[in-house]
C-alpha cells in the first residue's frame, strides 16, 4: 500500500514538473517583442475607443468598435515621439499656469481678510 502511495506522489511530482517546465518555456518565448505593440487605448464608451498601435517603425491611430476598425492617422516613430513631447510640454505649461492662478487667488483671498 505504501508503494502505491509513493508511486502516486512521484507521478504527481513528475506531472507538476512537466507543467512547470512547459510554462517556463512558453513564458520565455512569449516575452519576445512581436510585430505589433499597443501603445495606448482610450475608451470612448462601451466597446468603443481609440488605440495607438506600433507596427514596425510606424504608429497607427485607430478607431475601434465591435464591428469596425478605422485608420485615423499614420505616423513614423519620430513624429509620434515629437507629438508626445509637445503634449507633455503643453501639459506642463498648463499646470504651471493653473498653479500661478491658484497662488494669485490665495494672495487675493488673504488680502481680503
Amino acid at each position: 500500500m505504501t508503494d502505491l502511495y509513493l508511486q502516486l506522489i512521484l507521478a504527481l511530482a513528475l506531472v507538476i514538473g512537466v507543467i512547470y517546465v512547459l510554462g517556463a518555456v512558453l513564458r520565455k518565448n512569449q516575452s519576445r517583442d512581436g510585430l505589433m505593440k499597443v501603445l495606448g487605448y482610450q475608451s470612448l464608451g462601451p466597446k468603443k475607443g481609440v488605440a495607438a498601435v506600433k507596427i514596425g517603425k510606424e504608429v497607427l491611430i485607430l478607431g475601434v468598435t465591435p464591428t469596425d476598425l478605422k485608420l485615423f492617422k499614420t505616423m513614423t516613430d519620430a513624429e509620434a515621439e515629437s507629438f508626445t513631447e509637445k503634449s507633455t510640454e503643453k501639459a506642463t505649461t498648463l499646470t504651471g499656469d493653473i498653479s500661478d492662478k491658484l497662488k494669485r487667488l490665495k494672495a487675493l483671498k488673504d488680502t481680503l481678510r
